[in-house]
Protein backbone atom coordinates (compact mmCIF):
# COMPACT_ATOMS: atom_id res chain seq x y z
CA UNK A 1 0.00 0.00 0.00
CA UNK A 2 2.95 2.20 0.54
CA UNK A 3 2.81 3.74 -3.37
CA UNK A 4 -1.00 4.94 -2.63
CA UNK A 5 0.02 6.61 0.62
CA UNK A 6 -0.06 10.34 0.51
CA UNK A 7 -0.55 10.48 -3.20
CA UNK A 8 -3.51 10.55 -5.96
CA UNK A 9 -3.55 7.94 -8.10
CA UNK A 10 -3.38 9.11 -11.96
CA UNK A 11 -1.55 6.50 -13.28
CA UNK A 12 -2.99 4.10 -16.31
CA UNK A 13 -2.10 1.06 -14.07
CA UNK A 14 -3.33 1.99 -10.76
CA UNK A 15 -6.57 3.70 -12.37
CA UNK A 16 -7.44 0.71 -14.10
CA UNK A 17 -7.67 -1.52 -10.49
CA UNK A 18 -10.43 0.64 -9.63
CA UNK A 19 -11.70 0.78 -13.10
CA UNK A 20 -12.86 -2.87 -13.30
CA UNK A 21 -14.76 -2.98 -10.91
CA UNK A 22 -17.10 -0.15 -12.22
CA UNK A 23 -17.04 -1.94 -15.61
CA UNK A 24 -17.97 -5.23 -13.66
CA UNK A 25 -20.84 -3.56 -11.96
CA UNK A 26 -21.73 -2.69 -15.43
CA UNK A 27 -22.03 -5.23 -17.39
CA UNK A 28 -25.88 -5.89 -17.68
CA UNK A 29 -26.64 -5.31 -21.62
CA UNK A 30 -30.29 -4.30 -21.85
CA UNK A 31 -32.48 -6.03 -23.10
CA UNK A 32 -30.61 -8.48 -24.11
CA UNK A 33 -32.73 -11.78 -24.25
CA UNK A 34 -34.93 -10.16 -21.39
CA UNK A 35 -38.19 -9.22 -22.01
CA UNK A 36 -39.82 -6.65 -20.21
CA UNK A 37 -42.16 -6.74 -17.48
CA UNK A 38 -44.83 -4.29 -16.50
CA UNK A 39 -47.33 -3.55 -13.86
CA UNK A 40 -50.19 -2.22 -15.77
CA UNK A 41 -49.03 -0.15 -18.53
CA UNK A 42 -45.66 0.56 -16.37
CA UNK A 43 -42.31 -1.29 -16.96
CA UNK A 44 -40.56 -1.71 -13.72
CA UNK A 45 -38.15 -4.22 -14.84
CA UNK A 46 -36.99 -7.11 -17.05
CA UNK A 47 -37.38 -11.19 -16.88
CA UNK A 48 -36.05 -13.75 -18.83
CA UNK A 49 -38.13 -16.04 -20.98
CA UNK A 50 -37.81 -19.15 -18.86
CA UNK A 51 -39.51 -16.96 -15.97
CA UNK A 52 -41.91 -15.00 -18.73
CA UNK A 53 -43.21 -18.21 -19.20
CA UNK A 54 -44.37 -19.43 -15.93
CA UNK A 55 -45.88 -16.09 -15.50
CA UNK A 56 -48.04 -16.65 -18.39
CA UNK A 57 -49.79 -19.27 -16.29
CA UNK A 58 -51.12 -16.95 -13.74
CA UNK A 59 -55.00 -15.78 -14.15
CA UNK A 60 -53.33 -12.01 -13.48
CA UNK A 61 -50.72 -12.48 -16.02
CA UNK A 62 -50.94 -11.60 -19.63
CA UNK A 63 -47.62 -12.27 -22.03
CA UNK A 64 -46.65 -12.04 -25.25
CA UNK A 65 -44.16 -11.26 -27.35
CA UNK A 66 -43.95 -7.69 -25.88
CA UNK A 67 -43.61 -8.74 -22.62
CA UNK A 68 -44.85 -9.60 -19.31
CA UNK A 69 -47.92 -7.64 -17.82
CA UNK A 70 -49.04 -8.25 -14.19
CA UNK A 71 -52.64 -6.67 -14.09
CA UNK A 72 -52.85 -6.97 -10.38
CA UNK A 73 -50.00 -5.20 -8.76
CA UNK A 74 -51.07 -6.55 -5.39
CA UNK A 75 -50.96 -9.84 -6.61
CA UNK A 76 -46.83 -9.68 -7.20
CA UNK A 77 -45.88 -11.02 -3.61
CA UNK A 78 -48.25 -14.02 -3.96
CA UNK A 79 -47.01 -15.04 -7.29
CA UNK A 80 -43.56 -14.46 -6.18
CA UNK A 81 -43.66 -16.79 -3.66
CA UNK A 82 -45.49 -19.55 -5.89
CA UNK A 83 -42.25 -19.06 -7.82
CA UNK A 84 -39.98 -19.52 -5.09
CA UNK A 85 -41.66 -22.81 -4.26
CA UNK A 86 -41.49 -24.15 -7.87
CA UNK A 87 -37.31 -22.85 -7.48
CA UNK A 88 -37.88 -20.48 -9.97
CA UNK A 89 -36.28 -17.47 -7.61
CA UNK A 90 -35.29 -16.68 -4.35
CA UNK A 91 -37.61 -16.13 -0.83
CA UNK A 92 -36.18 -14.12 1.66
CA UNK A 93 -39.09 -12.97 4.20
CA UNK A 94 -38.29 -9.63 3.28
CA UNK A 95 -41.21 -7.39 2.15
CA UNK A 96 -39.12 -4.50 -0.72
CA UNK A 97 -40.83 -1.48 -2.81
CA UNK A 98 -41.43 -1.70 -6.57
CA UNK A 99 -41.12 1.47 -8.21
CA UNK A 100 -40.78 2.26 -12.12
CA UNK A 101 -37.66 4.82 -10.97
CA UNK A 102 -35.89 4.69 -7.91
CA UNK A 103 -37.35 7.71 -6.32
CA UNK A 104 -40.90 7.32 -8.13
CA UNK A 105 -43.98 5.92 -6.32
CA UNK A 106 -44.60 2.53 -4.71
CA UNK A 107 -46.58 1.07 -7.32
CA UNK A 108 -46.41 -2.66 -6.00
CA UNK A 109 -44.06 -4.63 -3.42
CA UNK A 110 -41.86 -7.97 -3.38
CA UNK A 111 -40.20 -10.10 -1.53
CA UNK A 112 -36.60 -9.06 -1.81
CA UNK A 113 -35.24 -12.40 -2.97
CA UNK A 114 -37.23 -12.52 -6.07
CA UNK A 115 -36.01 -8.65 -6.91
CA UNK A 116 -33.26 -9.88 -8.94
CA UNK A 117 -35.29 -12.22 -11.11
CA UNK A 118 -37.51 -9.82 -11.95
CA UNK A 119 -34.92 -7.42 -12.34
CA UNK A 120 -36.75 -4.47 -10.90
CA UNK A 121 -35.52 -1.32 -9.03
CA UNK A 122 -33.49 -1.99 -5.46
CA UNK A 123 -32.14 0.94 -3.31
CA UNK A 124 -29.90 0.34 -0.81
CA UNK A 125 -27.77 2.75 1.91
CA UNK A 126 -24.25 2.36 2.34
CA UNK A 127 -22.08 4.11 5.45
CA UNK A 128 -18.63 4.73 5.64
CA UNK A 129 -17.35 5.01 8.97
CA UNK A 130 -14.61 7.35 9.15
CA UNK A 131 -11.91 8.35 11.57
CA UNK A 132 -9.63 10.55 11.58
CA UNK A 133 -6.25 10.22 13.18
CA UNK A 134 -2.70 11.91 13.52
CA UNK A 135 -1.71 9.48 10.97
CA UNK A 136 -4.53 10.61 8.81
CA UNK A 137 -8.35 9.01 7.94
CA UNK A 138 -8.70 5.63 8.83
CA UNK A 139 -12.39 3.81 7.69
CA UNK A 140 -14.11 1.00 9.77
CA UNK A 141 -13.99 -2.24 7.74
CA UNK A 142 -16.76 -5.01 8.01
CA UNK A 143 -15.72 -8.72 7.44
CA UNK A 144 -19.41 -10.38 6.41
CA UNK A 145 -20.39 -13.46 8.13
CA UNK A 146 -19.78 -16.88 6.86
CA UNK A 147 -23.53 -17.83 6.66
CA UNK A 148 -24.57 -15.14 4.60
CA UNK A 149 -26.53 -15.88 1.59
CA UNK A 150 -24.96 -13.51 -0.87
CA UNK A 151 -21.09 -12.69 -0.49
CA UNK A 152 -20.22 -14.51 2.34
CA UNK A 153 -16.90 -13.74 3.66
CA UNK A 154 -16.39 -10.90 1.67
CA UNK A 155 -15.45 -7.54 3.26
CA UNK A 156 -17.93 -4.69 3.64
CA UNK A 157 -18.94 -1.43 5.20
CA UNK A 158 -19.40 -1.04 9.19
CA UNK A 159 -22.85 -1.17 7.98
CA UNK A 160 -25.19 -1.53 4.99
CA UNK A 161 -28.68 -2.43 3.75
CA UNK A 162 -30.97 -2.97 1.70
CA UNK A 163 -34.13 -0.57 1.85
CA UNK A 164 -36.89 -2.53 3.18
CA UNK A 165 -40.66 -1.10 1.81
CA UNK A 166 -42.53 1.60 3.91
CA UNK A 167 -38.58 2.63 4.70
CA UNK A 168 -36.39 5.77 3.23
CA UNK A 169 -32.70 5.33 3.10
CA UNK A 170 -32.12 7.24 5.86
CA UNK A 171 -34.32 5.70 8.24
CA UNK A 172 -32.71 2.38 7.39
CA UNK A 173 -29.20 3.29 7.70
CA UNK A 174 -30.16 4.52 11.16
CA UNK A 175 -31.79 0.81 11.78
CA UNK A 176 -29.11 -1.38 10.36
CA UNK A 177 -25.98 1.11 12.22
CA UNK A 178 -27.63 -0.62 15.78
CA UNK A 179 -28.52 -3.65 14.35
CA UNK A 180 -25.34 -4.44 12.62
CA UNK A 181 -22.58 -2.72 14.29
CA UNK A 182 -24.43 -1.32 17.71
CA UNK A 183 -23.53 2.88 16.70
CA UNK A 184 -26.61 4.34 18.77
CA UNK A 185 -29.27 5.94 16.65
CA UNK A 186 -28.14 9.61 17.97
CA UNK A 187 -24.73 8.97 16.55
CA UNK A 188 -25.90 6.99 13.47
CA UNK A 189 -28.70 10.24 13.08
CA UNK A 190 -25.16 12.57 12.13
CA UNK A 191 -24.37 10.50 8.69
CA UNK A 192 -24.29 12.63 5.60
CA UNK A 193 -25.79 12.09 2.47
CA UNK A 194 -22.61 12.46 -0.05
CA UNK A 195 -23.69 10.65 -2.82
CA UNK A 196 -26.03 8.12 -4.89
CA UNK A 197 -24.80 5.42 -6.95
CA UNK A 198 -26.40 3.46 -9.61
CA UNK A 199 -25.43 0.18 -11.56
CA UNK A 200 -27.45 -2.79 -13.50
CA UNK A 201 -25.51 -5.61 -13.20
CA UNK A 202 -25.70 -9.02 -14.23
CA UNK A 203 -24.84 -11.69 -11.47
CA UNK A 204 -25.47 -15.39 -10.42
CA UNK A 205 -28.96 -14.66 -8.86
CA UNK A 206 -30.04 -12.41 -11.53
CA UNK A 207 -30.27 -8.95 -12.77
CA UNK A 208 -29.40 -6.08 -9.73
CA UNK A 209 -30.35 -2.86 -10.85
CA UNK A 210 -29.69 -1.18 -7.69
CA UNK A 211 -29.57 2.51 -6.68
CA UNK A 212 -27.59 3.20 -3.13
CA UNK A 213 -27.30 5.98 -1.08
CA UNK A 214 -23.63 6.99 -0.08
CA UNK A 215 -23.16 8.22 3.75
CA UNK A 216 -20.05 9.06 5.35
CA UNK A 217 -20.03 9.00 9.40
CA UNK A 218 -17.30 10.39 11.48
CA UNK A 219 -17.04 8.11 14.25
CA UNK A 220 -15.27 9.51 18.01
CA UNK A 221 -11.66 7.54 17.94
CA UNK A 222 -12.82 5.79 20.81
CA UNK A 223 -15.92 4.23 19.26
CA UNK A 224 -15.76 0.24 18.37
CA UNK A 225 -18.11 -1.22 16.37
CA UNK A 226 -19.80 -4.34 18.02
CA UNK A 227 -21.30 -7.01 16.10
CA UNK A 228 -25.17 -7.71 17.08
CA UNK A 229 -26.97 -9.58 14.68
CA UNK A 230 -24.67 -12.14 12.86
CA UNK A 231 -24.52 -10.33 10.07
CA UNK A 232 -20.53 -9.41 10.32
CA UNK A 233 -17.91 -11.64 12.30
CA UNK A 234 -15.79 -8.82 12.85
CA UNK A 235 -14.70 -4.78 12.51
CA UNK A 236 -11.53 -3.42 11.68
CA UNK A 237 -10.09 -0.06 11.73
CA UNK A 238 -8.29 0.17 8.36
CA UNK A 239 -5.65 3.11 7.12
CA UNK A 240 -7.42 4.48 4.10
CA UNK A 241 -4.06 3.79 1.95
CA UNK A 242 -4.79 0.30 2.56
CA UNK A 243 -8.22 -0.08 2.09
CA UNK A 244 -7.35 2.00 -1.33
CA UNK A 245 -4.71 -1.09 -2.05
CA UNK A 246 -7.39 -3.52 -1.09
CA UNK A 247 -9.95 -2.02 -3.62
CA UNK A 248 -7.21 -1.92 -6.52
CA UNK A 249 -5.53 -5.45 -6.31
CA UNK A 250 -8.34 -7.66 -5.43
CA UNK A 251 -11.67 -8.68 -5.10
CA UNK A 252 -11.99 -8.69 -1.25
CA UNK A 253 -14.88 -6.23 -1.13
CA UNK A 254 -18.80 -7.00 -2.02
CA UNK A 255 -19.13 -6.08 -5.02
CA UNK A 256 -21.13 -3.13 -5.09
CA UNK A 257 -18.73 -1.85 -1.83
CA UNK A 258 -16.00 -0.97 -4.29
CA UNK A 259 -17.97 1.41 -5.78
CA UNK A 260 -19.04 3.21 -2.79
CA UNK A 261 -15.55 3.50 -1.54
CA UNK A 262 -13.96 4.67 -5.27
CA UNK A 263 -16.50 7.21 -4.92
CA UNK A 264 -14.62 8.05 -0.99
CA UNK A 265 -11.74 8.33 -2.55
CA UNK A 266 -12.37 10.39 -5.69
CA UNK A 267 -14.35 13.04 -2.98
CA UNK A 268 -11.04 13.44 -0.84
CA UNK A 269 -8.88 14.00 -3.70
CA UNK A 270 -7.47 10.45 -3.29
CA UNK A 271 -8.03 9.25 -6.77
CA UNK A 272 -7.58 11.86 -9.98
CA UNK A 273 -11.46 12.16 -11.31
CA UNK A 274 -10.32 13.41 -14.70
CA UNK A 275 -7.66 10.20 -14.94
CA UNK A 276 -10.57 7.78 -13.92
CA UNK A 277 -13.04 9.42 -16.11
CA UNK A 278 -10.82 9.02 -19.17
CA UNK A 279 -10.62 5.48 -18.27
CA UNK A 280 -13.97 5.39 -18.36
CA UNK A 281 -14.18 7.10 -21.84
CA UNK A 282 -12.20 4.81 -23.20
CA UNK A 283 -13.99 1.87 -21.60
CA UNK A 284 -17.25 3.32 -23.14
CA UNK A 285 -18.77 3.17 -19.75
Amino acid sequence: MDDLKGKRVNDAAAIGGFLRHIRSCNNARLPGERLPFRLGETPVGWVKPGLATALAGFPEVAADATGVTLNDPAALVSIARTLAERGLCRWRNEVFDVRAAPEGPVLAEIDRGAIPSFGVFAVGAHLNGLVERPDGLHVWIARRSANKTLDPGKLDHITAGGVPAGLTPNETLIKEAEEEAAIPASLAARARHVATLAYALDRHEGLRRDFVHCYDLDLPADFVPQPVDGEVEAFELWPVAEVMATVRNSDAFKFNVNLVLIDLFLRHGLIDSAALRAGLDAGRI
